[in-house]
């Protein structure tokens, strides 16, 4: 399926170490003496059989990033990949309990990233800004700590805070003071739910977390009060179809809720969540759904548009995107 690169994209939701591809992840481990063989097959494919064997997989791929340097060239990497499909704008999740587990600080993790952010930007012109998340089967203090490390290092790319993990594991309630936390300190929030969760995971984050974004969310569509509150409420969904199609939430593309939702009047955007593991690319993503649907190139524009309306930077930044995405579609027109 060929990817437009002539729709500008942006995406809010993808883990910085899932986008690891598995090029970059045998090399650095090659360098550090590390067997990645268990997850990596022949033809460079992540492997994979469940979400259990996923989060392994996950792990040992992300383990190979083990200083700054490593973490500036796999944003870098992802960032120009963005950029290469048409994308203007990215968003990633970054974890700081992995840059913990490899050694690192958080400060050093971020300005890696960053470092890598900023090189694809002075080639491409993408913008980026980070969200760090708060692993929720942790448990609260964990997630605290991590929003206090973030809000006592400040960043200028780290606009957001999140909360991700397992879905089962946690009510929304344990984490409302990290979230009261970020929200005063400035931070935009995002949370998964409505993935493995289904609607009442929704309410709970509306409700105890007050987020006005969440990842996933596309279970709301199992109950039809709650799909006119998110519409209401003007709740932005980060909905990921290819990773919800890998991981078994549905079947196949054309049984996803997504078009449903977007016809309820709820506002959805495209994204890629954790892409090499999954086979996608943002790419794809607006490729295949477009291709699904039916949808028009004015249909994906609106998506970009959503996308970056609700995207976590500063109002000058937002409104040179606008005038990006307004120009490109001047273009188009014109041709």
């Amino acid at each position: 399926m060929s990817v437009s690169t002539t729709v500008p994209k942006a995406e809010l939701h993808c883990h910085i170490e899932g986008a690891a591809p598995p090029s970059l992840v045998k090399r650095l481990a090659g360098q550090y003496g590390l067997d990645v063989s268990s997850v990596l097959d022949g033809s460079g494919k992540y492997l994979w059989t469940d979400f259990t064997t996923f989060l392994k997989a996950y792990d040992t791929a992300s383990a190979v990033f083990k200083t700054p340097a490593d973490y500036a060239l796999l944003a870098e990497t992802y960032f120009r990949m963005l950029a290469a499909e048409g994308a203007i704008y990215g968003e990633i999740f970054i974890s700081p309990d992995h840059a913990q587990a490899a050694g690192l600080s958080y400060r050093s993790y971020v300005e890696g990233l960053a470092t890598g952010m900023e090189r694809a930007k002075n080639d491409t012109a993408i913008e980026g800004r980070m969200i760090a998340i708060g692993v929720r089967h942790f448990g609260a203090s964990s997630v605290e700590r991590v929003v206090q490390e973030v809000i006592g290092n400040p960043h200028p790319m780290v606009t957001g805070f999140g909360l991700a993990g397992d879905e089962r594991s946690g009510h929304p309630a344990n984490y409302s003071k990290a979230f009261r936390m970020a929200a005063e300190a400035g931070l935009g929030t995002t949370a998964h739910a409505g993935e493995f969760g289904g609607p009442d995971s929704i309410v709970a984050a509306l409700e105890f977390l007050r987020v006005k974004r969440l990842g996933h969310g596309v279970r709301a569509i199992e109950d039809r009060d709650l799909v006119k509150r998110l519409a209401d409420e003007d709740v932005v969904l980060e909905v990921c179809p290819g990773s919800n199609i890998s991981l078994g939430v549905y079947t196949h593309l054309r049984f996803h809720p997504i078009n449903m939702l977007r016809r309820e009047g709820v506002k959805v955007t495209l994204n890629s969540d954790d892409p090499p593991f999954f086979g996608t690319t943002l790419g794809k993503e607006y490729a295949s759904v477009a291709a699904t649907f039916d949808w028009s190139h004015e249909d994906q524009m609106a998506v970009t548009r959503t996308a970056i309306e609700a995207a976590f930077c500063d109002e000058a930044t937002r409104t040179r995107l606008l005038v990006r995405l307004d120009s490109a579609n001047q273009t188009a027109e014109d041709n």
